[in-house]
């Protein structure tokens, strides 16, 4: 069964803007919402084994 995927707005500064376009310039992820899920799934599962 698929997971349900909630829509945030997230407001971030320009420097970090930068950043993630980067990443999908270098095509390490297809968009930024695809970077900052990740970076968040990461942290949850990092933050959660403590």
């Amino acid at each position: 069964m698929p997971q349900k995927i909630t829509v945030v707005n997230v407001r971030l500064p320009p420097d970090i803007i930068l950043f993630l376009d980067k990443l999908v310039k270098k095509k390490i992820y297809s968009s930024r919402s695809e970077a900052i899920r990740e970076f968040a799934r990461q942290y949850v599962f990092e933050e959660r084994d403590k």
